[in-house]
């Protein structure tokens, strides 16, 4: 039994937590023979465990025994804890497995939800998203000895009453499934992780006070105010060999403004019946609110605490403790920043550095540890809770060959090895839709052997082929589409029969599958694509044991139905994934270091670099809880969102005690202007003149990206040779010479073409390809009357159109098409024939060949002809003929009338659009229009001079550009509405409306 005074210290900041620890320690428990190895050193982490582990080397000097390490922070300690303190008998059932508590917690909302009436029940992956988010808030209760009995309180009752409805109804579904998932626990004889750790936690408490252990033990680190946490530090610190020690606890924190803080767990004076873990003043966001809190718990006042007197390697001034403590003041006594003199308020060796964006924030950031690194035995850690900063980091120190780990991991889903399931996932879900799919065949990963080049030239190949409009789901339609190709590849053909084998177990069916099968579908194929290469590196081992994870937790007989639509399948995986860090192997710089907030507690360096100090990083935006509402947590003593924040605010006091400080932020992010973090304000408002600033680093980071300004591209106006411009012109290619000569150029004479873009919206090119298809199909069939919309409907369905846009697309064109048909009948009827459809016919013209494929050419009933255009959007306007940028009806009237159209002879008298879209009165789709001015319009050609206007027009195109030496310059006519393939060739945005036009 023991009762002794306890024995707390506190190591200020300035000194190094874990270097001065070692530096107190070694001297105290290091005896002859096994002194020090008979320590018991309870440490927060792993990761804690490490740092002290190389203080212990960095100290030694020599051979040494270290002290026995224990984790008591997370919830691995039951395993740590039974190993280091066995025989430890106590009752305590095992926890039981997390994949199978959010699989359980996901059927009991999925049961509770569906007995509600008129409520929806959410897809898999949402539910398993809420229980997620359920658990962790059973975790928050168990952490603090709550209960869902604890929301019976009146205190509770009288809040939940007040609360806004769907708060009501959320605390009401939290009870109900608590309640179920304890019988279940029962049921099972298990129990819940925090619980089992709470339960350990007390036993050894219990154990050493009434039979103290024979050895020293030593907490050190530990920060946690969980009760169970408390208590075992309560009894390790009168322990006749025991001690407690605090990190960066302020002992010079006067009286009146640690009372200022709060009640922080402590009855206040005048609660005669109540005892209210966080009082309704608590100045939660402190960087010593939950130390106080810790300290409460403890049944220790801040008197009791010891300075601990030793100082580590890499220690500070101790008048940055001072200042530190001056710059978190609560904000009735911040007001003696006025009155405080230099010494008090200096933070020397501290630096503010603002960049322009991230990107430079990384890079000089990069620099500023490449120029430390320069000096021997200097130590550099950069400090982020932005892992997208801390990759930009790693890439940058790569310049100077520095190989550096950002040991807070990558979420599991954004490795190598999980995007591959990942893409997978989504190709099933999507029904081999073109992106996912080229996507997962061209990772890396796959076919990564000696036969990769020749693999990637066929997944090139696909990708061409799948240019454009989305096709129909399955296997099937894709290889249709290959087959549909303009020059169909055989080896590409061959390749595909090679692959659709092995994605068919997936892809030939789209129902539901239970969970543990699906995994192993996604496994097969995956492997069957990969090889062993999927699971070799870390990434890799990580994803084989979450799989493994996932599917023995979907076996187990208890879980009922746990079918899951492969479209659920990519959010769910994805959401599992990134609860898996991934971590990097142990072998970059030994003293360069990237740390998140967690990682870097108790570290220590000659250089700390602070990164991503905005507002929103770092602080974090408070997050709230989704299932129980602020106050009702508050009431029930569990740690809120702005507990958070000062948590933040105590890893930055800590990461201030360094010797060299460099605090970063961005000024602006893709989002915008950044809010610098609070912190940092802070610093500026407390320090004034006193503040230093980076400047330096940022210059040299602009300087190794700085190149030459290069002047603006100028408008485009190439001039090829006589021989080059001599080229046959197309129809529709007039129009674009006479409108934008350079897209004639780059289309004709450099013979670029512009390709569509995967799982692209229908253009009208297409749309009008696939009309032209029908109508040609229909027309040789001679036209049967009622014929129309069948070979419409099977055209579609044999181009693999996709399901949605033949949706949107078809009940349009069908209602154009009856309109056609109907038109061309009562047009018979008057005695106009069709004499050719989709037929080519070429003139030439002064040595130049002009080549047309006319959409139809009937004739009329007094022996002349009526061109016939067919467009699926809005025809041309009168004025764009007038001002020839809309020639097509007279070229083919040209060379018709010429002869140039086999089996075709006449004087074309009629030039018609027939357009599929809407009619302008808004009566029905398909309408006819001639750009003729005659009657009342005012716009057009007359109609007697169209052809010759025509023949003009081509002439002056002729003369300029293909037999004359006129530049080709773009955008000749800017305000003319046309064609952008080519805006990009051009580099239209460098000079168009900056002075490039003319």
């Amino acid at each position: 039994m023991v009762d002794d005074a306890p024995t707390v210290y506190a190591i200020a900041a300035h000194r190094g937590f874990a270097d001065a620890l070692v530096a107190g320690l070694i001297p105290r428990y290091r005896q002859d023979g096994f002194g020090l190895a008979r320590l018991t050193l309870l440490l927060p982490s792993r990761r804690a465990v490490r740092i002290v582990t190389e203080a212990f080397v960095r100290a030694s000097g020599g051979a040494l025994l270290l002290p026995r390490m224990v984790v008591v922070g997370d919830l691995d300690l039951d395993e740590t804890l039974g190993a280091l303190f066995d025989p430890l008998s106590v009752d305590t059932p095992p926890a039981i497995d997390p994949t199978v508590r959010l699989l359980v917690l996901a059927r009991l909302l999925r049961e509770e939800l569906a007995a509600e009436p008129g409520t929806v029940v959410p897809g898999q992956a949402a539910l398993l998203r809420l229980a997620r988010s359920l658990g962790e808030t059973i975790d928050r209760l168990l952490i603090e000895d709550r209960s869902v009995e604890h929301l019976l309180d009146p205190s509770v009752i009288g809040l939940v009453g007040d609360l806004a409805q769907h708060w009501i109804a959320s605390t009401r579904l939290f009870a109900r499934v608590v309640m179920r998932w304890r019988a279940e626990l029962d049921r099972r004889g298990a129990c819940d992780a925090p619980e089992r750790r709470s339960r350990l936690l007390r036993a050894v408490a219990d154990r050493w006070h009434a039979a103290p252990p024979a050895g020293a033990v030593v907490a050190a680190g530990v920060t946690s105010a969980a009760p169970a946490v408390a208590r075992l530090l309560r009894v390790v610190s009168q322990l006749p060999e025991g001690a407690v020690i605090l990190p960066d606890l302020d002992l010079a924190l006067g009286d009146d403004v640690w009372d200022a803080l709060g009640q922080a767990g402590a009855p206040a004076a005048d609660a005669a019946d109540a005892n209210p873990v966080f009082g309704w003043g608590d100045i939660v966001t402190h960087p010593q609110y939950h130390l106080k809190l810790l300290l409460n718990r403890m049944g220790i006042a801040r008197g009791e605490v010891m300075p601990w007197h030793r100082a580590g390697l890499a220690a500070a001034s101790p008048a940055r403790s001072r200042a530190i403590s001056n710059l978190f003041l609560p904000p009735v006594a911040s007001a003696v920043w006025a009155d405080l003199p230099a010494d008090d308020r200096r933070l020397a060796g501290v630096r503010l550095m603002e960049s322009a964006n991230p990107g430079e924030e990384a890079l000089a950031i990069a620099v500023l540890a490449r120029r430390a690194l320069a000096v021997p035995e200097r130590r550099v850690a950069v400090i982020t809770p932005d892992r997208g900063l801390a990759e930009r980091v790693v890439a940058h120190l790569q310049r100077w060959n520095i190989a550096a780990d950002d040991s807070a991991g990558r979420p599991l889903s954004q490795t190598a090895a999980g995007r591959v399931l990942l893409l997978l996932a989504e190709t099933w879900a999507e029904r081999a839709a073109p992106v996912p799919l080229i996507g997962l065949l061209g990772h890396p990963l796959v076919h990564s052997g000696e036969e990769r080049a020749g693999w990637l030239e066929r997944v090139r190949g696909l990708d061409l082929a799948l240019r454009g409009p989305r096709p129909g789901p399955g296997l099937a339609a894709l290889r249709d589409r290959v087959l549909a190709a303009r020059r169909p590849d055989p080896a590409l053909i061959a390749w595909w029969d090679d692959l659709a084998p092995i994605l068919a177990p997936l892809l030939d069916s789209d129902a539901a599958r239970p969970l543990g099968d699906a995994l192993a579908g996604l496994v097969d194929v995956a492997q069957a694509l990969c090889g062993d290469g999927l699971w070799a590196e870390a990434d890799g081992r990580a994803l084989a044991q979450c799989i493994e994870d996932w599917s023995v937790a979907a076996g187990d007989p208890d879980l009922g139905d746990t079918a899951v639509d492969p479209g659920e399948l990519p959010a769910l995986l994805r959401d599992a994934l990134d609860q898996v860090a991934v971590r990097p192997a142990y072998g970059g710089h030994p003293r360069l270091a990237i740390y998140g907030l967690l990682e870097a507690r108790m570290s220590r360096a000659d250089l700390v670099i602070c990164g991503g100090l905005v507002e929103g990083s770092w602080p974090a935006t408070p997050a709230s809880d989704p299932i129980l509402a602020p106050a009702v947590l508050r009431a029930l003593g569990i740690p809120g969102a702005d507990f958070r924040i000062g948590l933040s605010a105590h890893d930055f006091a800590a990461a201030l005690g360094a010797p060299e400080v460099v605090l970063s932020h961005a000024a602006r992010d893709t989002g915008g202007p950044t809010v610098p973090s609070r912190f940092l304000l802070r610093i500026r408002a407390m320090l004034g003149d006193l503040t230093r600033l980076e400047h330096d680093a940022v210059d040299w980071a602009r300087a190794l990206d700085h190149a030459p300004r290069v002047d603006p591209a100028p408008r485009p106006q190439p001039m090829p040779s006589a021989a080059q411009r001599r080229v046959d012109i197309a129809a529709t290619a007039l129009d674009r010479l006479r409108g934008d000569p350079y897209q004639f150029y780059a289309n004709a004479i450099l013979r670029l073409a512009s390709l569509d873009p995967l799982d692209a919206d229908p253009s009208p090119a297409w749309r009008g390809t696939a009309v032209h298809a029908i109508l040609e199909e229909w027309h040789k069939a001679g036209a049967p009357v009622g014929e129309l919309v069948p070979i419409a409907q099977h055209a579609l369905h044999a181009m693999s159109a996709h399901p949605l846009m033949r949706a949107l697309w078809q009940p349009r064109l069908i209602a154009a098409l009856e309109w056609i048909e109907s038109e061309q009948l009562a047009l018979a009827g008057e005695g106009r024939q069709v004499v050719a459809f989709e037929r080519w016919g070429d003139l030439a013209v002064r040595g130049v060949t002009i080549k047309a494929r006319a959409d139809r050419i009937d004739r009329l009933p007094d022996g002349t002809l009526a061109i016939v255009d067919y467009k699926t959007g809005s025809p041309p306007s009168g004025a764009m003929v007038e001002r020839g940028f809309a020639l097509q009806l007279g070229v083919i009237g040209l060379i018709a009338a010429a002869g140039g159209v086999e089996g075709v002879s006449g004087q074309p008298d009629r030039f018609e659009y027939w357009s599929l879209s809407r009619r302008r009165d808004g009566s029905g789709f398909g309408w006819r229009d001639e750009p003729i001015r005659e009657g009342r319009k005012r716009s057009g050609v007359p109609r007697a001079e169209f052809l010759d206007i025509t023949r003009a027009y081509l002439d002056d195109a002729l003369d300029r550009w293909i037999l004359g030496s006129e530049p080709f310059t773009a955008r000749l006519n800017p305000d003319l509405a046309g064609y952008s393939d080519y805006d990009q060739v051009m580099r239209l945005d460098e000079w168009l409306g900056r002075g490039g036009a003319a």
